[in-house]
């Protein structure tokens, strides 16, 4: 876990490459859900995802040689965002940068991807195995394999929730999608250090529940499956660390189905003309089934994530 001193020292990293995002309140949001809900836009960042304030954190920390020897080049797996924002993150400070990811990809994914700079690598019939092809390809290659969840990548991400913390002390709920954990994990942990009594409620997609069950048994489920076209919480295997964290932190976490996340989708596109992403918009899916339960309260959802493929995003804004 990060200190506050720490924590302060990840914005000044961040702050070198971009402003705070802003928070918004959406009066049509308001209509439809029955609360006052701000909006975290973290889909305004270059990669359109917070984990790129992770990236830029890790990616200084690799640099001073904090994890042993400066290494010659970086590979991670991903799906779309960790990968993008690795690469523009380890790109900036002049690594080398190699992405796998898995054959089934998002091909406007791959092509920002090349577009940053990255080495782009297909292999594995999902983000489990494409993981299992960079570890390999590391040891190999010599490089240094970025985790899913490392200090760095949590105390950066970190950064979106004292922004928004500051500005908003009194939100009573905060909606955060949950895929690999550093982002509802910080999350967790900038409330505790400023000592704020908001509930935070995770969301997941019912078809890749493995984050929903390991919360209920207090320790890690892994699933067969993470079927759904939410790519960015597609989660089969979580990790103990971050199960740890959300078992003890978390109020609870929510399950929405694919339907209940393309009415999201649609809904930011009709009330506030912002793109969102699967995973980016399970947390106003998530709030909206439980409007009844947040009724006349002060909420947050967390916007992270613009990067849906055109095909998809055309077919859900057409039903």
């Amino acid at each position: 876990m990060f200190s506050r001193a720490e924590l302060e020292d990840a914005t000044g990293i961040v702050r070198q490459s971009f402003a705070p995002t802003p928070q918004i309140a959406w009066p049509l949001l308001k209509e439809r859900s029955g609360a006052e809900v701000w909006v975290k836009h973290e889909n305004h960042l270059p990669t359109s995802a917070f984990k790129v304030r992770g990236g830029l954190v890790l990616a200084d920390a690799l640099k001073k040689g904090r994890y042993g020897k400066v290494p010659r080049g970086i590979i991670t797996a991903t799906v779309g965002n960790h990968g993008l924002s690795q690469t523009y993150a380890g790109r900036k400070a002049g690594f080398a940068v190699t992405i796998v990811v898995p054959e089934n990809n998002n091909p406007e994914k791959n092509k920002a991807l090349k577009a940053l700079g990255a080495e782009l690598i297909e292999a594995g019939h999902d983000y489990s195995a494409a993981y299992d092809s960079a570890a390999r390809i590391a040891r190999e290659r010599d490089l240094f394999v970025i985790e899913p969840f490392l200090p760095e990548l949590m105390r950066g991400v970190a950064t979106y929730a004292l922004e928004f913390f500051t500005a908003l002390p009194d939100l009573d709920t905060v909606y955060v999608p949950i895929g690999m954990g550093s982002g509802i994990c910080g999350l967790i942990r900038t409330r505790d250090l400023l000592q704020l009594k908001t509930r935070i409620v995770g969301v997941v997609a019912e078809n890749a529940p493995a984050h929903a069950l390991s919360f209920k048994a207090g320790q890690v489920v892994t699933t067969n499956s993470a079927g759904t076209f939410a790519d960015g919480v597609a989660v089969r295997v979580p990790k103990p660390e971050p199960v740890a964290i959300i078992h003890k932190g978390a109020d609870r976490i929510v399950t929405v189905s694919d339907e209940e996340i393309a009415d999201a989708i649609r809904f930011y596109h009709e009330d506030t003309h912002n793109t969102a992403e699967g995973a980016g918009a399970v947390p106003l899916a998530g709030l909206l089934q439980e409007r009844e339960r947040m009724k006349g309260k002060k909420v947050g959802v967390i916007l992270t994530g613009a990067n849906i493929y055109r095909p998809l995003l055309a077919r859900i804004l057409a039903q």
